[in-house]
């Protein structure tokens, strides 16, 4: 039972995330200048943001095209997505940034499609059928 093989939307919910992860990362090292004066958010914020979606993108994209996953897997997936909302919140609610109206839609922005995509993932893997070995 500690195997899987994923349902569709687990399938989808994984390879939507590392292709959203890979183009966010790739849009955040290579628009950073233009982006740190448009939303008023540090540099070194928008760079460590992309230092890890990029290999975490990768990973997830590979995941979507695995025909098994370890259940833990999947979890360890569905908690980085919840701790990255709660960390995206705490950043504004603590006030240890201070962006502008647009800085303020894109974290709150993306912290909603991480929350949406780890919640397609629990429903994708409650979907999915438990691998007998």
């Amino acid at each position: 039972m500690s195997h899987v093989q994923p349902s569709p939307l687990l399938r989808n919910a994984l390879l939507a995330d590392g292709l959203l992860g890979v183009s966010t990362g790739l849009l955040l090292v290579l628009a950073s200048r233009w982006l740190v004066d448009f939303l008023e958010v540090p540099r070194l914020l928008l760079m460590a943001s992309a230092l890890m979606l990029l290999p975490l993108g990768g990973l997830l994209f590979w995941l979507s095209r695995q025909p098994e996953l370890h259940r833990l897997a999947v979890w360890a997936v569905i908690t980085l997505n919840s701790l990255w909302v709660i960390e995206s919140v705490i950043l504004l609610v603590l006030g240890w940034v201070a962006p502008n109206i647009f800085g303020y839609a894109f974290i709150i922005g993306q912290a909603l499609i991480v929350a949406l995509l780890a919640e397609l993932q629990w429903f994708g893997l409650r979907q999915s059928r438990a691998v007998v070995a």
